[in-house]
């Protein structure tokens, strides 16, 4: 699956993931000039992040320029990582379902546009639009089915003899259209299983055997394999989390993230994209195919011609001056990124045998400074056009395509933007700084990204929340400052006052039982917000604890996950119950400095209740 996946289990359980987290910063590092000198910065990388080993892939126009393995596949035999050992690719298997997809279209056997309800009637799946928006083929793909994404039991059911319709079977209410599809994207793992099972359909195979006939040995993707077979149980690397090795994870739903791959492997699929669906003297896909595959197409952004986006599986990611086609794509205990430039020619494929973003950024972008390093671009749009525009774009937003749920109240807190214009520039930051993006206007509610020239940020309406601003994949809505900053500010001040009544708590409650000196009034004052406290706190540490194995711990039915949740109940009723027992003793002899102390500490506790019970984010069962 994808990398966020790795951070789901902890950042899944809402308690938890009420503290904001900060990205580390990465090392500046001169961009190597030759292979040895990539070669030996990666080195360095894998060294200082702990790392255990790279899978490599560079090609350029017809040549793999360096194929290798670096470090150990298994650190506990001393396995040294090799061209030929097997990685898990995760979400980068996506790629290959757009691609089935679109060859049968050549075909004339599918179409991107036919109505999924009609393809496979017997896949479950609600969209209170259907019968004026019905969601389609490409909607699967683009992920625009306004679909939730999986939920951790879907990635605990791990049975490698499961059927791709079973697997579809399993928890078929994540797919539920949250809002009219064709709008706005959201990464789901949901829908490009449905229309792997469409594929399985139309032409009569297993789907992994399509692909394998169609496209791994037409590439000469020789070792390419969706199961943990014999080859892979021979040359697999080992994944780590933590340091630890981690079992072998049969993915429910395989399209959506099972293939193990080669850097030999994944060089020839290189080749395939830079040489525009050729391999091996074949035209197996049309170059036009791809260009729809590379072109987002499905959201109100994309229509209103947003460049920036997911297209058929395929991402753009600007780096300086170019735009990478891309898929990046994990498991438990292991990382991918598969980049190319269509026009220069030029791609790579990485792959590690961890959990560690920080270590494949950092190869990325070794690697990307190495390759972009011979080309020169100059952008179309670098200046803002002399015309004057006058939409109403300055303000402040918030996101609402979140693509997980159950996280939303999460997200809505900590994505807020700031957008205003400067004449014909348009800048865009995160609520309390960072993340300053600078674009030119070239038409009103449309500007272009100042470094690459494309698209980046389009005013739409959207048919439910009205005017919006599309930046890239997200989606945001005009808010009030007061919507805007009250909801983070709230949460600052809740959670100091949380964390000083825990400190202060256990003091008063230490000497109340030593000496029994503090009247009845006062105890029962202090003791429900403090109680209260302890609550969250508990059921924090239990996410924490759930997020060292977020599957296997918080993704079935057992004692973590059921105490999680009624851990997470009590806390509410405990919040509620705070509240009740200040009003009640408003007039008990109570000191009032801790009167007033604890009203605002019950106050904020039932805040924070009213706003997780409104997102659906209290007593939720994760092992559904």
């Amino acid at each position: 699956m994808t990398p966020a996946k790795k951070l789901l289990g902890t950042a899944f359980f809402f308690f938890f993931s009420f503290f904001p987290g900060f990205l580390q910063a990465q090392e500046k590092t001169k961009a190597p000039q030759t292979i040895p000198e990539l070669q030996r910065a990666i080195k360095t990388v894998l060294n200082e992040t702990g790392t255990p080993a790279v899978g490599v892939a560079l090609v350029q126009g017809d040549s793999a320029i360096w194929v290798a393995g670096l470090g150990l596949a298994n650190r506990e035999k001393k396995v040294n990582a090799t061209a030929n050992t097997l990685f898990r690719i995760g979400s980068v298997s996506k790629m290959f379902v757009s691609l089935a997809v679109l060859k049968l279209q050549e075909e004339g056997r599918i179409s991107l546009k036919a109505k999924v309800r009609e393809l496979a009637p017997e896949i479950a799946f609600t969209n209170p639009w259907e019968d004026t928006v019905p969601i389609r083929v490409e909607h699967l793909l683009e992920h625009t089915t306004g679909w939730d994404d999986m939920h951790l039991a879907d990635y605990a059911l791990n049975d490698p003899n499961l059927t791709l319709k079973q697997g579809l079977d399993f928890l078929p209410d994540t797919r539920t259209s949250r809002w009219m599809p064709g709008t706005r994207m959201a990464y789901s793992n949901s829908g490009p299983p449905v229309a792997a099972y469409i594929i399985e359909k139309l032409t009569g195979q297993r789907f992994e055997d399509y692909i394998q006939t169609h496209f791994f040995q037409p590439l000469g993707m020789t070792t390419a394999t969706y199961f943990a077979s014999d080859l892979y149980r021979q040359r697999g690397a080992t994944l780590y989390m933590n340091n630890d090795p981690q079992p072998y994870w049969n993915i429910s739903v395989r399209p959506s993230g099972a293939i193990n791959a080669s850097p030999n492997d994944m060089a020839r699929m290189l080749r395939f994209f830079i040489n525009r669906g050729q391999a091996g003297g074949r035209q197996i896909v049309g170059e036009a195919s791809l260009k729809r595959m590379e072109t987002p197409s499905t959201t109100t952004g994309a229509r209103a011609g947003l460049d920036y986006g997911y297209g058929l599986a395929n991402y753009s990611t600007p780096f300086k001056q170019f735009v990478y086609r891309s898929h990046s794509g994990g498991v438990n205990g292991g990382m991918a990124d598969f980049s190319y430039l269509p026009e220069q020619r030029v791609g790579y494929a990485i792959m590690i045998n961890t959990t560690n973003g920080n270590a494949l950024n950092r190869i990325s972008d070794l690697i990307r400074n190495f390759q972009t390093a011979p080309f020169r671009t100059d952008s179309i749009r670098k200046k803002p056009v002399a015309q004057a525009f006058d939409d109403a774009i300055t303000g402040y937003y918030i996101p609402i395509n979140p693509r997980v749920q159950r996280m939303y109240f999460q997200q809505r807190i900590a994505e807020g933007k700031r957008i205003w214009r400067n004449g014909n520039f348009l800048f865009s930051r995160n609520l309390f700084g960072g993340g300053l993006e600078t674009h030119v206007a070239v038409a009103n509610g449309r500007y272009a990204s100042a470094e690459t020239g494309k698209i980046s940020v389009v005013q739409v309406n959207d048919p439910l929340a009205g005017e919006v601003v599309h930046i890239g994949s997200q989606v945001l809505m005009p808010v009030s400052p007061v919507l805007a900053f009250g909801p983070p500010i709230l949460r600052f001040i809740w959670i100091l006052y949380l964390l000083g009544s825990l400190v202060f708590g256990s003091i008063w409650f230490i000497r109340y039982w030593r000496t029994r000196r503090g009247s009845r009034e006062t105890r029962n004052v202090i003791l429900w917000p403090f109680l209260t406290s302890l609550l969250f706190l508990a059921t924090t540490i239990l996410g924490i604890i759930g997020g060292l194995d977020p599957m296997e711990r918080l993704g079935k039915i057992g004692f973590l996950s059921v105490s999680a949740l009624v851990l997470s109940v009590l806390f509410a009723l405990a919040a509620v119950w705070s509240v009740v027992t200040v009003v009640r003793e408003r007039k008990a002899p109570v000191s009032r400095t801790i009167y007033w102390h604890t009203v605002v500490l019950s106050v904020l506790h039932c805040i924070a209740t009213g706003y997780l019970t409104w997102f659906g984010a209290i007593g939720v069962p994760t092992w559904q």
